[in-house]
């Protein structure tokens, strides 16, 4: 009889451990998954102005097709239909382009000074700010989630409950160098 109260303690005791634990997780779960959806709305933004911006440039710099037509390409998928992984990768290879677009669009001052150009280079700008701001949200949140998990007891019942690591969303080595663009 006194096996069955102990045995009876320890699950009320592990119940009182796993149960608040399970609970915190799945909020910050879902604040993840709020960041990354908040961030998402400007990714997809961005992806829906690029094709404005590259067809403004073709117009100027013909013999700049492969590079354009590249930018463009990497827009073939459906956005709506990736996962958010898919998405981040996409989005990674689009900074890149929108690098180069910014590159060439330096060589054509007829371009920089076009109007088209100047006002769809102000929306990206401003979405690039929106977008860099929800990065920082979304990693606070994926750390927060991340610290949770790793520390003790966490890590041994994390695992068992189905929570893994989120990864943070990182800029490309790229993005890290600096680039001259002027107006």
């Amino acid at each position: 009889m006194t096996w069955l109260y102990i045995l009876i303690a320890i699950v009320v005791v592990l119940l009182l451990l796993v149960l608040p634990l399970y609970n915190g997780l799945a909020k910050l779960n879902n604040k993840v998954e709020e960041a990354f959806a908040t961030m998402d709305v400007y990714l997809k933004k961005r992806w829906d102005l690029i094709p404005n911006i590259v067809e403004t440039v073709k117009g100027y710099a013909k013999h700049e097709k492969e590079t354009l037509e590249g930018i463009v390409g990497l827009r073939n998928d459906s956005y709506n239909k990736m996962t958010d992984n898919e998405k981040v990768e996409a989005n990674k290879k689009l900074s890149e382009g929108v690098t180069k677009l910014f590159a060439i669009a330096e060589n054509y001052p007829d371009l920089k000074a076009s109007e088209n150009f100047k006002e769809l280079s102000n929306e990206l700008s401003k979405v690039e700010a929106d977008i860099a701001n929800a990065r920082k949200y979304y990693n606070g949140c994926v750390r927060q989630f991340n610290d949770k998990i790793v520390v003790f007891p966490n890590n041994l019942i994390a695992g068992i409950l189905g929570f893994s690591k989120k990864a943070m969303y990182e800029i490309n080595e790229s993005e890290r160098e600096n680039v001259k663009v002027s107006f």
